[in-house]
């Protein structure tokens, strides 16, 4: 499945938002964003859910896409676009819950070894890598990759068909800019996107000159 353009996930966590899940992504559509996952692992099944489902109405009058973090059975039960697993999670299995029309993602660090990436081959759309850079969401993953870290993963990934995803600290143009030369197929934010949606604008254009443009609804 192809991913949403721009290639920019913008991954949840309403402590850090200043209002309900729901207006923030409102305000993230409206700026140009057209992927969000709901992460708030926290929440009981039932509220995530529920949550899911209010993101899942406030992105059809974008054209854009939902996906929720963690287990295919709730993604499914949401009707969200995909599920993004955590590192170890089975997409052949959530695959075959969510059929092929799902966007499939699943997290990858240093750590996870080369031998991660020929288990998600033809199974997963995608995979984030994180840390790139210093993250105060994405803590205690091991040193930071860097670009080169960053390019080593994205070789090892096209080489078996998986896009690569930069994740971790990536909220300024100068480290998208980074990201995108090293082959990256684009950037996930999560601190950046809860704050200040407005904020992402000059990300949006690195990716995608095209999102620098007023965005419109569908």
């Amino acid at each position: 499945m192809p991913l949403p353009m721009p290639p920019l996930l913008a991954v949840t966590d309403r402590t850090l938002a200043d209002r309900p899940l729901p207006q923030v992504a409102e305000c993230l559509f409206a700026c140009g964003v057209r992927w969000l996952s709901l992460r708030d692992k926290d929440l009981p099944d039932a509220e995530r859910v529920e949550l899911a489902r209010a993101l899942v109405v406030r992105a059809a009058g974008w054209g854009a896409r939902v996906t929720l973090h963690g287990d295919p059975v709730l993604a499914a039960a949401a009707g969200v676009d995909g599920v993004h697993l955590p590192s170890g999670g089975d997409p052949a299995a959530a695959r075959a819950l969510l059929g092929s029309r799902a966007l499939i993602g699943l997290s990858l660090h240093d750590s996870d070894g080369a031998e991660a990436m020929e288990r998600v081959a033809g199974q997963a759309d995608y995979v984030t890598l994180s840390p790139v850079f210093p993250s105060a969401s994405k803590p205690g993953y091991g040193p930071c990759l860097g670009v080169a870290g960053l390019r080593r993963w994205v070789e090892m990934g096209r080489s078996r068909g998986v896009p690569v995803i930069g994740l971790g600290g990536v909220d300024q143009v100068d480290a998208v800019a980074e990201c995108h030369a090293a082959g990256a197929a684009g950037i996930a934010v999560m601190g950046l996107a809860m704050r200040d949606a407005q904020a992402l604008a000059p990300l949006l254009a690195v990716l995608a000159p095209a999102a620098a443009a007023t965005p419109s609804r569908a």
